[in-house]
């Protein structure tokens, strides 16, 4: 991080049904002085007020590559929250698979030394997989932290909060 600037958080931002409340981890992650940008899957731009997270946050929402030679619409992260982080993108992103920018940072990040905290959202169902708890497993191998996952209920902070640790 760079003298005399708020260091960066990443919010990736995945297709859960909760992506909606996005705002709620925006804001607390703004209350304790992050400068955010977001990153969606391309589904979840469909469950998300791009407007209002734009106007939050002060930066556009990247869901797409941008073309070489673009200019970077986003600061480098100094750490990256993952909320709400699906089934797929837990299980793609521990196997190395890039096909979305979302899951393309995701797989960089290791490799950048950011801090990265995950809040998983999926059904009971999905959590009892093996690929899921074998997914779980590589990343905290990776130094991924992530936050305990209740199926019925979310919290968008808890995330946040392992980037205190």
């Amino acid at each position: 991080m760079s003298e005399g600037r708020k260091p960066v958080l990443y919010v990736v931002v995945c297709a859960a049904g909760v992506a909606g409340g996005v705002g709620e981890l925006i804001s607390a992650a703004q209350e304790r002085n992050w400068d955010v940008g977001v990153v969606a899957t391309p589904n979840a731009m469909a469950l998300v007020d791009a407007d209002a997270i734009v106007a939050r946050t002060g930066h556009p929402i990247r869901s797409a590559w941008r073309r070489p030679g673009d200019p970077r619409p986003l600061p480098d992260p100094d750490a990256i929250v993952v909320a709400p982080a699906t089934f797929n993108s837990i299980n793609k992103w521990a196997l190395g698979i890039s096909d979305t920018l979302a899951l393309g940072i995701l797989c960089e990040s290791y490799g950048w030394g950011v801090p990265v905290a995950v809040q998983p959202c999926l059904s009971a169902a999905q959590a009892a997989h093996p690929a899921y708890r074998e997914s779980l497993a590589k990343l905290r191998r990776m130094g991924v932290r992530i936050a305990d996952f209740t199926p019925g209920s979310y919290s968008w902070t808890r995330a946040l909060d392992l980037l205190r640790d």
